[in-house]
């Protein structure tokens, strides 16, 4: 089906949700090795074969999968881009959130070590246990509530296709940040970039209105 969204709308949005690892981070995650550590068959979605084990079995290994990811929080660098992209838009008064498969707690290390955790609501920030899992657009649809918007209007950002199936299932426009500008999922990606430096450098381009980047200092959630 065709998508109603044009780029130069995208780029001039004022609501925008980013992936985290892989989009905002460069990618360090492993997740064959991380599927191997656990006993997940090759393949297999990680939270979805860990929400069916059996429960003892599951906070076993769910807690194995914290230690893993808290270990790759620490490690974690900015992507190319990314400060600037998210200075730029907070410029330009965007809300901006992160919807993530990690937890809330990582993720707010991670945003905090990369450097754009001031720019953004600690509320406006979804993990698994705030959201119903990507490609579950019940993150976007949260956001968009939220921010008083129609989900029509929200960008959604990532690395993945499970990104931009949760954008096209909850109608939002999608980007697709592919390093290796292989470009896997056309059918799914309204706007494809090679990195968030040339996204921010679009965006740039339609810089009316730019303001000065100050740090969001809102209700900051527990």
């Amino acid at each position: 089906m065709h998508s109603p969204h044009l780029p130069l709308d995208i780029l001039r949005s004022s609501h925008w949700v980013f992936d985290l690892d892989g989009t905002l981070t460069v990618a360090i995650h492993d997740f064959a090795q991380i599927r191997q550590e656990l006993g997940i068959p090759e393949g297999d979605d990680i939270l979805v074969h860990l929400a069916g084990l059996p429960s003892s079995e599951a906070l076993r290994k769910q807690e194995r999968l914290l230690e893993i990811e808290l270990e790759l929080a620490g490690r974690t660098e900015p992507a190319p881009g990314a400060v600037d992209l998210v200075t730029a838009l907070s410029r330009r008064g965007a809300h901006m959130g992160v919807l993530t498969r990690n937890t809330r707690g990582n993720a707010l290390r991670t945003l905090e070590r990369i450097g754009v955790l001031p720019y953004l609501d600690h509320a406006d920030v979804l993990g698994r246990d705030e959201a119903r899992a990507k490609p579950d657009p019940d993150g976007i649809l949260q956001l968009a509530a939220k921010w008083g918007t129609h989900p029509e209007r929200v960008v959604m950002v990532g690395d993945y296709r499970f990104d931009l199936e949760t954008g096209r299932a909850a109608g939002a426009a999608t980007v697709h940040v592919d390093t290796t500008r292989s470009f896997r999922w056309p059918e799914l990606t309204d706007l494809a970039v090679g990195s968030l430096a040339e996204l921010g450098g679009a965006l740039l381009e339609t810089g009316a209105g730019i303001r000065r980047a100050v740090p969001v200092r809102r209700r900051r959630s527990g």
